[in-house]
Parts: C-alpha cells; sequence; structure tokens
C-alpha cells in the first residue's frame, strides 16, 4: 500500500513536520510505502480558476501538481499535517487544495471515479497557537472537502492547540504517543489485503486495466500493483478512453518498472498478461498466466474487446476474496 503524507507548514522542521514524520515513521515500520512531500520543496502555483478543468477534465498549468495528482491517485491512505494560519491552512498547501479542483472536476462533471475511490482514506493532523475552541473549525471544513476531491474517505483530525514555537510539541504530554497509535489504527487493517502485481510489457495497457478494474472492484480486499518489462512513457490514450466508457478514471495512472513496482513491496501472487518466461524467471512468488493478446496498435474496437475480457477474467479470478 502506499501512504502519501503531505507536511504542509512553510517550516519543514518544525511542530507539524515533526507529528507528519512520526505518522509516516510509524507506517515504514510497519513496512507501509510512504511517499512523503515537503509542501515547500515543491512548485506548485496557485489556481487561476480559468475553467479548463470543468470544460476538458484537466489542469492546464504544468508544475509539480501534475505529479502530485498521480499520487492521489496511487494513494491508499493521504494524510495531511497543517499548521493554522489565520484558521486555516498555510497559502502552500492551500495552493495544493485550491488545485485539486482538477480532480473533483473529473468527478463531478465528467462522471468518472479513479479506481482507488472506494477505498482510499484521508485524516489531518493539525496545530495552532492560540487556544480558541473554533480554532480548527475552518481547516476541517477544507479537509473535508479536500479529501471529496481526491476521493478520500475523510476519517477526522488530530488538533493541538497552543502549539507555537519551534519544539513546542515535544513538550506536549500526548501528542506523539496518540498520533504513533492512530497511525497503527488506521493502517493496520490496509496490511491484511491479499498482494497482487499485474504484469505486461510496457505497462500501459492490459496490465493498467487490470490494475484499474481489481482495484475497483476490490481494493478493501487486495493490494494491487501494476508493471512492465520494458515499461512505456504514458498509458496508452485508447485505455483511458475506453475505460471511460466504463466510468472508471485512468487518466493519472503512470507506468512503472517492475524494479520500481516492488522495491519495497513483495507481491502473493503475479499475475502475467504479456512478459511470460521473464516474468517467471523474476519472481519468487506465483506466477499466473492470461493468454491475452497484445491491443497494442490495433483498432479502438479491439481494445474494448480485451477490456472486457480483463473484466470478466478479474470477476472471476477474486470472486471469492
Amino acid at each position: 500500500m502506499l501512504l502519501l503524507c503531505i507536511q504542509g507548514s512553510p517550516r519543514k522542521d518544525g511542530n507539524t513536520a515533526t507529528l507528519t514524520s512520526i505518522f509516516a515513521e510509524e507506517a515504514e515500520n510497519m513496512g507501509i510505502e510512504v511517499e512523503f512531500i515537503n509542501i515547500t520543496d515543491k512548485n506548485i502555483f496557485p489556481c487561476i480558476e480559468c475553467g479548463t478543468c470543468e470544460e476538458k477534465g484537466f489542469c492546464p498549468i504544468e508544475d509539480d501538481m501534475q505529479k502530485i495528482y498521480s499520487l492521489f491517485v496511487k494513494a491508499d491512505f493521504v494524510l495531511i499535517g497543517t499548521p493554522m494560519f489565520f484558521y486555516a491552512p498555510p497559502a502552500q498547501l492551500k495552493a495544493l487544495i485550491d488545485r485539486s479542483q482538477a480532480l473533483w472536476a473529473r468527478r463531478y462533471i465528467f462522471k468518472l471515479s479513479d479506481p482507488g475511490r472506494l477505498w482510499r482514506k484521508g485524516f489531518m493532523i493539525a496545530l495552532g497557537a492560540t487556544k480558541g475552541k473554533n480554532l480548527f473549525e475552518g481547516a476541517n471544513l477544507i479537509a473535508k472537502y479536500f479529501f471529496d476531491a481526491v476521493g478520500a474517505e475523510y476519517l477526522g483530525f488530530l488538533g493541538y492547540r497552543k502549539i507555537e514555537k519551534k519544539g513546542d510539541i515535544n513538550k506536549h504530554p500526548k501528542a506523539i504517543d496518540e498520533v504513533r497509535e492512530k497511525a497503527r489504527e488506521l493502517l493496520v487493517p490496509y496490511l491484511k489485503r491479499h498482494k497482487v502485481l499485474f504484469v505486461c510489457t510496457e505497462n500501459a495497457c492490459r496490465s493498467q486495466m487490470a490494475y484499474a478494474f481489481a482495484r475497483a472492484y476490490l481494493g478493501n480486499r487486495l493490494d494491487i500493483k501494476s508493471a512492465g518489462t520494458n515499461p512505456a512513457d504514458k498509458i496508452d490514450p485508447m485505455v483511458i478512453e475506453v475505460m471511460a466508457e466504463k466510468d472508471i478514471d485512468v487518466l493519472y495512472l503512470k507506468p512503472q518498472s517492475i524494479k520500481e513496482a516492488v522495491s519495497n513491496w513483495t507481491p502473493d501472487l503475479v499475475i502475467s498478461m504479456g512478459c511470460d518466461d521473464e516474468c517467471s524467471n523474476i519472481f519468487s512468488s506465483p506466477v499466473e498466466k492470461w493468454d491475452l493478446k497484445d491491443p497494442r496498435g490495433k483498432s479502438l474496437s479491439f481494445m474494448r474487446q480485451i477490456r472486457d475480457e480483463i473484466e470478466i477474467k478479474i470477476k472471476e479470478r477474486f470472486k471469492d476474496y
């Protein structure tokens, strides 16, 4: 599984960073893959309200947010850590939140659902210098709609008041232990899933469709990845089109190598869709071969045919999981 941690404070070694890092550290201790983002390391422009996302389904601003869209789709769990600036997240984090409108538009205007939407969860850690009872109300509402936009069920937040100077959180009697405990509580259920890797040659067609169907239908029971022996630069545009006909959004899925997929993750089962003997020589895990023709360079109707075959195979193979 992938935990995406977004550390939203401009101070990379401050109190928010401490708690966000502790959550991430606890996840890594459980063997969970973590992608950690310090917001100030990223080049994210504010939303310019150009309307492109609502008209065409994507954000045209070319910056680090384009990679973050793919991480949202890939993640099983999203954590945001934020300080309170005037009772709201700071501008750097708010820019990322506002730019999630592109994902909102794909879901609510274009009626497309990313494969992990039904199973992805989200949580917030928030800190503020004052002790006011309404300190976290604004951030809580922002988080609620942000997590809906990125396709995650919002599970709530831990909030800590009167935390202002660097190091103050280390003096708090409960915060660090509470964050560790919350990480275990929220993440342990993910570890019970069976790990399945779908592999083809370019990771641009068959294995991506299998990944999308399996995650959409069985993401609560399977921990799923896909990879290629010779990955392409991007997913096949026809795959995006034919999966959209099933209301499944794969725009932000990215091909990856087998080495990337298994660098800190060992599948219980590998399903090969075209790498054949090469896959058998790579993995110690059981390898199951699916006889599916390569739709690369073929017609749109042929791509649909392979898509439908894959969907049937996914439902049949994993019906008892």
